[in-house]
């Protein structure tokens, strides 16, 4: 075939191209029929290795159970499809929504009241399959209805939770600024008093579900107290555009937006009264980082069951390739991550239960989680070779996916120096302001 200018390859011309140049993919299981896709049968879960369903209630058994069997059934088929075209399956959030674990821990209005673990193993079983769609449901709990539930009127909490809960009203919770990731206390976006209500102007950046959500809680600064704020902004209200952000390697079904504020006027009756500081911040993230952790595992552990199967029926020097001491030791090391990171996890959430969790142990954990979830999805990869980075293998996506979790919610530095300030008493987040004079 000749090879065209860059100018012409475009429109080259077809009747120079082969006679099955543009034939459909092979369907996976004909092109390598020796092992199991994750698309068309999810691994079963080898990797409670130590049986954490004994440390789980009742409740939070049959909790773990039926999000388990849903998502393998609804969500396993499709997330390869929708991660490539890099699209959200709307179509999914009647099925989460029946399981009424989306308000997780919040009592009344609604809805469930999970414990704290129970909504952890909810989140990590969606995360399980697919991640995405359970930063879906973080977003959604984790910070836009815990702001309404922790901070809210009366008023508010009757108004928004009970469709919240049921995700027939989708929520997204906007921090971060093109400006202010790490140092989100600096945030620029403000809040400015008129009658009846508030202006807010500025701009948000990596803003979950923005796209699509029907309202979205957006912190800004209150020009008059120069303190952090949060405002109940309704889809459409005028002045409120949010874009989908593109070209994303991880993450890709969930849609983080560009969030524009351009003299958008919220009535007073949705500025969330009790949300006074950037300290009220630091609560809801405390909560919503350990639920992050929680993800990492749900990743980790779907990594691992893919890898166990796959071993087992992959055949190479005509044997399966779980025979081998490298394989082994790979897979034993995958394992024993996974296993320290749910007794963590776990011991953390009972610190919460008892009312002891502190922001460092939050921090701590998803910092330390999140890195031994990284390690043990990277030795995922190299087990499956080449099908590693494919996505109907589903380590691939997993792979891809882990990066954005490993950085939001507080990067793995920040999360440390955290935990750091609480057991040194030292901040150490912005750079020392010499007092001595340069001798030059």
């Amino acid at each position: 075939m000749t090879i065209n200018s860059s100018k012409q390859q475009d429109g080259v011309n077809k009747s120079s191209r082969s006679s099955y140049s543009n034939l459909p993919a092979l369907d996976v299981s004909l092109a390598f029929p020796q092992a199991t896709p994750a698309t068309s049968i999810f691994p079963p879960c080898t990797s409670d290795y130590y049986n954490f369903d004994d440390l789980l209630t009742s409740e939070e058994q049959v909790i773990r159970k039926k999000v388990r069997e849903c998502v393998e059934k609804e969500l396993a088929p499709i997330v390869a499809e929708y991660w490539e075209k890099a699209e959200f399956p709307f179509q999914v959030i009647p099925k989460l929504g029946a399981l009424n674990i989306a308000a997780g821990t919040i009592k009344g209005y609604g809805c469930p009241g999970l414990s704290i673990t129970g909504a952890a193993v909810a989140l990590a079983e969606i995360a399980r399959v697919d991640v995405s769609c359970s930063s879906f449901i973080l977003v959604h709990s984790s910070l836009a209805m815990l702001t309404i539930a922790q901070y809210g009127s009366e008023e508010q909490k009757q108004k928004y939770l009970p469709s919240m809960a049921q995700l027939k009203t989708i929520a997204s919770w906007a921090l971060t600024e093109p400006d202010y990731g790490s140092d989100a206390s600096a945030l620029r976006t403000t809040a400015t008093k008129v009658e009846g209500g508030w202006i807010l102007e500025g701009q948000k950046r990596w803003v979950g579900n923005s796209t699509f959500a029907d309202l979205l809680v957006i912190l800004a600064r209150n020009t008059t107290t120069n303190q952090i704020n949060a405002f109940i902004v309704k889809k459409h209200a005028p002045g409120l555009t949010a874009t989908n952000i593109e070209n994303k390697i991880g993450l890709r079904i969930i849609q983080n937006g560009d969030v524009l504020l351009k003299n958008v006027f919220v009535p007073d009756e949705d500025r969330v009264p009790g949300f006074k500081s950037f300290q009220d911040t630091i609560t809801t993230l405390s909560i919503s980082r350990l639920m992050v952790a929680w993800q990492s595992i749900g990743i980790a552990m779907g990594v691992y069951d893919m890898c166990h199967r796959y071993l087992m029926e992959r055949k190479q020097f005509g044997a399966p390739l779980a025979v081998f001491q490298i394989t082994q030791q790979k897979l034993a090391q995958m394992l024993g991550n996974i296993q320290a990171m749910i007794l963590a996890g776990w011991r953390v959430c009972k610190l919460y239960e008892d009312g002891k969790m502190t922001a460092g142990h939050a921090s701590l954990a998803k910092a330390w989680i999140t890195s031994r979830a990284r390690e043990t999805v990277a030795l995922g990869r190299e087990l499956l070779g080449g099908n590693g980075i494919s996505t109907d293998f589903h380590v691939a996506k997993a792979f891809c996916d882990l990066e954005p979790i490993y950085t939001y919610e507080g990067s793995y530095e920040i999360n440390n120096l955290i935990a750091a300030r609480e057991i040194t008493g030292f901040a150490s987040f912005k750079p020392a302001v010499s007092t001595q004079q340069s001798r030059l």
